[in-house]
């Protein structure tokens, strides 16, 4: 059995149109992490959480620009058929996301073809019960990203996990207290579930009581924590996620991150965008008024697509720490909000056959990298993934810091043991060793932070 710091890298096909293909490489992966034979057990409930952010690339909606975005369904399909196997006739999967709020999980669903496969392989393995789930608990309607409506979900059936880490969490004395923003304009929200020694999250309870919890998340750039992938793929499993602080307002020299610099047109921008806040706060039927408001203040301020803002940058001293705690919370406690008693059983199998850089993790370039990677521990996985792209995961804080936790640690390796893997043949190698599939462009927030340098 390999260790939670070795990780298995496979290199083959860079399109999706051969599932057998896929199928391949996903089994390539497995068997070079010699997964114990009780790794996932008859009668086990097996959670697969994809990747499944939003239905299209945010500048082109429609059908055909999803595949640089989501975790793929051919990637879903070898999974999990690789997991009903493994289940002895008798179990459940369940392959659940609470996508961003204001995405369509019809049109994921219809996209990705998601029921025709479910339907697929439970023909094959009646014994095992396979589930599609949106865990949300609300779907917003936005227009041209301003929420003018919200409709109730079921959300998760078994409900939610109430988790307080307390003083064990990244936002303890944190500087930014009491300037957190999280998911949508109600900041006092965000800040009442940290604040002091009060640091809380509220997760879905299904992934939290999994037996087996298999992480399927996008290789994709971020442009709040650098990349996005296995780490980051838990915020999909909040209950709530306005309680999770993405950036703090004002400028470094404030104590924030909102904006790198402190300018005339970041002061202003500050102002106007607050009160703008407080107002559709105050009168939430009035927020398509503010509609045009933002097109006008898009033409002043820059485009998003352009302009750094929201956090949007290397000096993101937030995001990152939301991340940690919610891996925290996964490894440290059980669905009943106790702390668990047995270790949790983790996989991660990483969909970097199309991958996304530029823009993301919503408006990335598809980049055929042609890469599975798997393994047993998050942490091990994103720091291969960044090396993969050509990025120095010591300059990317959420994985320069997963390190140095001091306070409920799940990181039982330290960087020097990081290996990979290519084929079951092969020996480990030092993660150092690794030369970069493609170095990838950053979020344009993060060039000149985080890339590696080129060999001649």
């Amino acid at each position: 059995m390999s260790t939670p710091s070795h990780v298995a890298l496979c290199q083959g096909c860079t399109d999706y149109s051969r599932p057998a293909d896929v199928q391949e490489m996903v089994n390539r992966a497995l068997s070079i992490l010699h997964l114990p034979d009780t790794f996932i057990r008859k009668g086990d409930h097996v959670v697969i959480k994809p990747n499944w952010v939003k239905e299209h690339d945010e500048r082109h909606p429609g059908p055909d620009s999803w595949e640089h975005v989501v975790t793929h369904p051919a990637v879903i399909e070898a999974v999990t058929e690789w997991a009903a196997s493994q289940l002895d006739g008798s179990g459940k999967i369940t392959i659940c996301d609470a996508p961003q709020t204001d995405s369509s999980f019809a049109k994921i669903r219809e996209y990705c073809r998601l029921d025709e496969i479910t339907a697929k392989l439970q023909s094959k393995y009646p014994g095992v019960q396979i589930a599609l789930l949106d865990l949300r608990p609300e779907e917003w309607h936005a227009v041209d990203g301003i929420t003018v409506s919200k409709t109730k979900l079921p959300g998760d059936p078994l409900g939610s996990t109430h988790v307080h880490l307390d003083q064990a969490s990244e936002f303890y004395q944190f500087k930014g207290l009491g300037k957190l923003f999280g998911a949508s304009i109600d900041m006092d929200e965000t800040n009442r579930h940290h604040a002091q020694a009060n640091h809380e999250y509220l997760l879905c309870r299904t992934p939290m009581d999994a037996d087996v919890l298999i992480n399927l998340p996008k290789m994709k750039t971020h442009k709040k924590v650098g990349i996005t992938c296995a780490l980051k793929n838990l915020v999909g499993i909040n209950a709530n996620k306005n309680w999770l602080p993405h950036h703090t307002e004002g400028t470094p020299d404030q104590g924030g991150d909102q904006f790198p610099a402190n300018t005339a047109k970041a002061k202003l921008e500050h102002s106007w965008m607050g009160a703008a806040k407080r107002w559709m706060k105050k009168y939430p039927f009035l927020s398509r008024i503010f509609v045009p408001l933002k097109s006008v203040g898009r033409v002043f301020f820059g485009d998003t697509q352009k302009v750094v803002r929201s956090g949007n940058w290397h000096g993101n001293d937030t995001c990152w720490r939301m991340v940690l705690d919610l891996n925290k919370c996964i490894f440290q406690f059980r669905g009943d909000s106790q702390r668990r008693s047995e270790p949790l059983r983790y996989l991660t199998v990483v969909d970097g056959i199309i991958a996304g850089e530029g823009n993301g993790p919503m408006s990335p370039d598809p980049v055929k990298m042609g890469v599975i990677i798997a393994g047993t521990h998050p942490l091990a996985v994103d720091c291969t993934v960044a090396r993969c792209m050509g990025f120095d995961w010591q300059r990317i804080r959420m994985l320069r810091n997963a390190f140095e936790i001091k306070e409920m640690n799940f990181v039982p390796f330290r960087p020097e043991e990081l290996v990979y893997q290519t084929s079951p043949e092969s020996q480990p190698q030092p993660l150092s060793a690794l030369e970069p599939v493609r170095y990838c462009r950053p979020h344009f927030g993060w060039v000149g932070g985080i890339e590696l340098k080129k060999t001649p």
